[in-house]
């Protein structure tokens, strides 16, 4: 009877040998470890030569400096997100996947800068009915009915008449608040993945909320509803099934001006439910805040925060946005036993985990 080794039965996943299991040629003990066994993203080391299969996004095909082509790729599992490259691209017809797939990517992990990547040479477009979904795709368990409730809640806390009612007006819309329970409030960073928007909208109601009562100089109302009405264009800016990307109006136009269109909608739809104009002033001021939420022009601002309201809002969004933004980055970082992240380009520096995340 013969015992495979830990490195033995790697080599046998990876290389996608065929193993003789006839006449107890194996024990039965080991069986089981060789068909749960695979490479998560987050246990890979330097220099580990892989062949797994993983899901792939952000397929780019780019020219480096002398012209020649190369593949750059983002590989994900449930532990996390890994770049990888192609260096050489011959013929591009012959990768013949795209974004949203499954692949066997084979190839070397290698570290540069601090950072691991991928360096890999094949990738070969898996069959999805072959793989279970759910080892693929980390999805963030948000519980869209509990979190309705609350939205409901607080939006219904609201005493304004003019702004009570433009509430209630998003609320009876069914399809409207379906679709904003089910759209990521990002792509890649913070709350990006299904029904991200609804909670990063609702942590920022509920920050506003405890916020307006330190702060009473604060209209709580108009904060309120800021919070909840400042990315509702992504309703419209955002698209996802397989994978999460820009629509084109979302590209051409972005969030806060399709958040304005969706806004202007249901103000009409206030007055008529009120029997009355809406207040004037209050819609400029809403519509202040949505174009104003970025905080500087650097962001993408039309209009730098010039009210009380906004500029709160603005740091309500900075906060809840970064911290989802820099637990990610913990979280998907490929040092798992280490107290600090690699070196992040993105905001120049390292992150430290500490031992709750690295156990």
């Amino acid at each position: 009877m013969t015992f495979l080794s830990f490195p033995t039965l790697y080599h046998v996943l990876s290389t996608e040998s065929t193993l003789d299991f006839s006449a107890e040629k194996y024990t039965m003990g080991v069986l089981p470890i060789v068909f749960l066994m695979r490479r998560y993203i987050n246990l890979l080391k330097e220099n580990e030569k892989i062949s797994e299969i993983y899901f792939v996004s952000d397929k780019q095909l780019r020219p480096n400096k002398k012209g020649n082509l190369y593949l750059q790729f983002n590989l994900s599992d449930k532990t996390g997100t890994l770049c990888g490259f192609i260096w050489s691209v011959n013929d591009a017809s012959a990768y013949d996947f795209e974004s949203g797939d499954y692949v066997r990517a084979e190839g070397t992990t290698q570290r540069f800068q601090g950072t691991l990547q991928f360096i890999a040479t094949r990738l070969t477009k898996v069959d999805a009915g072959s793989v279970d979904p759910t080892e693929f795709v980390r999805i963030q368990a948000v519980d869209i009915p509990k979190s309705q409730n609350r939205l409901r809640e607080l939006l219904q806390s609201i005493t304004d008449p003019h702004l009570r009612n433009l509430a209630d007006c998003f609320l009876i819309d069914d399809v409207f608040i379906d679709i904003f329970s089910k759209t990521p409030a990002g792509v890649k960073l913070h709350h990006a993945y299904p029904g991200g928007l609804l909670e990063h909208s609702l942590q920022m109601m509920e920050t506003a909320v405890r916020i307006a009562e330190l702060y009473p100089v604060l209209n709580r109302d108009m904060l309120l509803i800021g919070a909840f009405l400042h990315d509702i264009g992504k309703t419209k800016e955002l698209a996802f099934g397989n994978e999460m990307y820009y629509t084109d109006q979302g590209q051409l136009l972005g969030h806060p001006f399709l958040g304005v269109e969706i806004l202007d909608g249901k103000i009409a739809e206030a007055e008529k439910l009120a029997g009355e104009p809406f207040n004037a002033e209050t819609a400029m001021l809403l519509k202040h805040m949505l174009i104003s939420h970025h905080g500087t022009y650097e962001n993408q601002c039309t209009k730098l925060p010039m009210s009380l309201e906004a500029i709160t809002l603005h740091f309500i969004d900075s906060i809840d946005s970064k911290i989802s933004e820099f637990r990610k980055y913990m979280f998907d970082d490929p040092n798992a036993g280490s107290l600090w992240t690699n070196y992040i380009p993105a905001i120049e520096r390292k992150l430290y985990k500490g031992t709750d995340l690295r156990d």
